[in-house]
């Protein structure tokens, strides 16, 4: 993080100037830039129209602690001597959580269940507007679908109430409760509340780029939701915590609404809802095997006799081959998390949470360098108590973040089921295939009308495609297919194609991979 603070470089002082002149300094100069900040965001709260100045004080109250973290920061938050591996108590297997049988009361237990789903995000990076969880991605149902269907069954199953809470962002918002009105009929009880809106900082000066506190047109650029650790606090400010509690709620299961694998397991929560009263669990973080796929996940450590998760940006640049390792830190991150509802309201209200500061860098489209300071809701998982993380199947990780993702999600690979997809019964091995389409696939509508079908993948181990191809009806992938059309040619796959272990090239030519 220190790249950033470039204001705070003394190599300009007098050499003879003692550490404690060089400490008192640069504590005057971190004052100065915490001064600035909050005039500047005194002047912002003026331009606020009705309701919005008082969510906008509580959304600045948080975006000023952070700056104030942000400005104290010193060098990597983590030493790396002091990292061990999580001792076998605290990483749960999952196979042994599902071997115990499920009592009659786990009606009971979803009746104390709320599901979280992370809904602040656009579909820009698979070419639509508006918010990803409207993008259809299987039988016309598009995430935010799929997840209503999951709950709605648990919810007739079992003859419970299980509610679902989006937390949007200021860019998802409006256009998301638009579309809630289609799930009007529909036996589960939807709420949502705002995670909130920071102000991006310019990198050279420190202070924010916003002249007002509009988020349209011209201004959308100078504002961002800061990250998904921000459930914390915006779910506390909503008031939707305290009203959830006084429902009788007890925990919440938050994943993003983009990882089709994250739907509520039975077994999961009997064990959290079984363990001694003593000890009782505040925060289950599922974690998975980690793959060459997966290098850049986050992981979890022991740390200052603690669960800890260590993602990639707090790790110094000497060990980060060493962090990408798959054998020494063997699980990542899933996102999938089940936390205490009591835990949450205890720890906002102490301001124990003490999240590490993600600093995203940032260009604007003028050429304006700023910067964003984010934080990680797994990131907590040291401040609550007992917690533990448990090593779930990889099928409970299905996040879809490209076109090559939604491609593997609409095919014969899954089957459709109250909402829930599963790796059909026919493919013979367990993992997924890697897809690798080309730029010429990065836009959902294009992606889709390129395919008069989506092809037969339950014998594919890795598919890549490059330049303007087109596949025909009942095309079958098998092995290793490689489809490249040269800059001007074109390919189009004929209807009932079978390529197994092929190279298909600018001239349809098909030679054996």
């Amino acid at each position: 993080m220190m790249k950033y603070l470039c204001f705070f470089s003394l190599s300009f002082l007098p050499a003879d100037l003692s550490k404690a002149g060089m400490a008192e300094f640069q504590e005057k100069l971190r004052l100065q830039h915490e001064t600035s900040m909050h005039k500047e965001l005194e002047k912002l709260l003026t331009t606020a129209k009705g309701a919005e100045q008082e969510i906008s004080k509580k959304d600045f109250e948080g975006f000023k602690n952070l700056f104030h973290r942000f400005l104290q920061v010193k060098g990597p938050s983590v030493k790396w001597d002091k990292i061990h591996k999580p001792p076998e108590d605290l990483i749960h297997p999952y196979d042994k959580i599902k071997a115990q049988v499920l009592p009659d009361s786990v009606a009971a237990s979803l009746n104390k269940l709320v599901v979280v789903k992370l809904n602040g995000g656009l579909g820009t990076s698979m070419g639509c507007k508006g918010p990803k969880s409207v993008i259809s991605v299987r039988n016309e149902n598009t995430f935010l679908d799929l997840t209503v269907h999951q709950i709605e069954h648990l919810n007739k199953t079992f003859n419970v109430d299980v509610p679902l809470v989006l937390m949007n962002s200021f860019n998802t918002d409006e256009d998301t409760k638009k579309i809630l009105q289609k799930y009007t009929h529909h036996r589960v009880h939807i709420h949502t509340f705002n995670q909130s809106r920071y102000p991006r900082i310019n990198k050279e000066s420190l202070l924010p780029v916003a002249k007002d506190l509009g988020v349209h047109g011209d201004h959308g650029d100078a504002w961002y939701p800061p990250g998904h650790g921000d459930i914390y606090a915006s779910f506390y400010n909503s008031g939707l915590l305290d009203q959830l509690i006084t429902a009788g709620k007890e925990y919440i299961f938050v994943s993003n609404i983009d990882n089709l694998g994250a739907t509520v397991d039975l077994f999961i929560l009997n064990h959290l809802m079984t363990q001694p009263k003593d000890k009782r669990c505040e925060f289950i973080m599922e974690v998975t095997d980690k793959t060459r796929a997966d290098v850049k996940g986050g992981t979890l450590i022991q740390y200052d006799d603690k669960l800890r998760l260590l993602e990639i940006a707090q790790v110094p640049k000497a060990h980060v081959d060493e962090f990408k390792s798959v054998t020494k830190f063997k699980i990542f991150n899933t996102n999938n998390l089940w936390i205490s509802l009591a835990a949450i309201k205890r720890l906002h209200e102490q301001n124990a949470m003490d999240m590490e500061i993600i600093v995203n860098p940032k260009t604007l489209d003028g050429g304006l360098n700023v910067i964003q300071l984010e934080t990680a809701v797994g990131a907590a998982i040291k401040a609550f108590d007992n917690a533990l993380g448990v090593n779930v199947p990889r099928s409970r990780f299905l996040p879809v973040k490209t076109s090559s993702d939604l491609l593997l999600v609409m095919s014969n690979l899954y089957s459709l089921d109250a909402g829930s997809l599963t790796m059909s019964k026919k493919r013979e091995f367990p993992s997924t295939p890697h897809v690798k389409l080309g730029s010429s696939f990065t836009k959902v509508v294009i992606h889709i009308s390129w395919f008069e079908s989506i092809p037969d993948m339950l014998e594919l181990d890795h598919l890549t495609v490059s330049g303007d191809v087109t596949f025909g009806k009942n095309v079958s992938l098998k092995g290793t297919v490689i489809i490249i059309a040269n800059h001007g040619d074109r390919i189009d796959i004929p209807a009932g194609a079978v390529l197994e272990n092929k190279i298909v090239s600018g001239n349809l030519r098909i030679l054996d991979h």
